[in-house]
């Protein structure tokens, strides 16, 4: 990619503090994604590049997190958004659906989403997707991403293979993944 920041956003998916120690729904290695996905947003701060926060809630009765008017549900210290910057509000995996998040892309004339966020299984991976499908490049920040553990037919799976099993899946055809540093060294040439 020749123009890495060419009509592009950040967009950071849910990097919220019931994902992180001590919270309700607690991921692998919140904190070094945070890390890599504040070095992304500084940079793209410092470049005046659109950059947009995803922030989840659930409504529904009996949600195990990310409760409305909750701490668990605000957007972590690390990434708190600046007055104005963009905060979509979605309650459904994909940041697309019932959100608007497209109609704010295309005001901006976004064509490619560099993303962080959590979790790389769920919002991150159905996110992905639905850009992809809609026409933008994509370009994923692994190591700006977190995931957690799963168990499917009594197999336990741990989060460092749940995190490459789904990121190597949006790699095949998705997105292009690349490490933050490096992606931010290309970006500032």
């Amino acid at each position: 990619m020749d123009k890495p920041l060419e009509n592009a956003a950040l967009l950071l998916i849910d990097i919220q503090n019931d994902y992180f120690p001590g919270g309700r729904f607690e991921l692998d290695g919140t904190d070094a994604a945070a890390t890599q996905a504040r070095a992304a947003l500084d940079f793209f701060r410092e470049r005046d590049v659109p950059v947009i926060h995803v922030r989840h809630e659930s409504p529904q009765p009996g949600a195990p997190f990310f409760l409305p008017g909750t701490p668990g549900a605000q957007i972590h210290s690390r990434v708190e958004p600046r007055p104005g910057e963009a905060v979509v509000l979605k309650h459904f995996p994909n940041s697309f659906r019932e959100t608007d998040l497209q109609e704010r892309l295309r005001a901006l004339g976004v064509k490619h989403l560099v993303v962080t966020g959590m979790m790389t299984l769920m919002c991150v991976d159905a996110t992905v997707r639905a850009a992809a499908d809609q026409g933008y490049t994509v370009t994923v920040l692994p190591d700006a991403c977190a995931a957690r553990a799963l168990e499917f037919n009594g197999q336990k799976v741990s989060a460092p293979d749940v995190h490459a099993a789904f990121l190597a899946a949006l790699g095949m055809g998705y997105a292009r993944l690349v490490p933050t540093a490096e992606f931010l060294a290309q970006a500032g040439r």
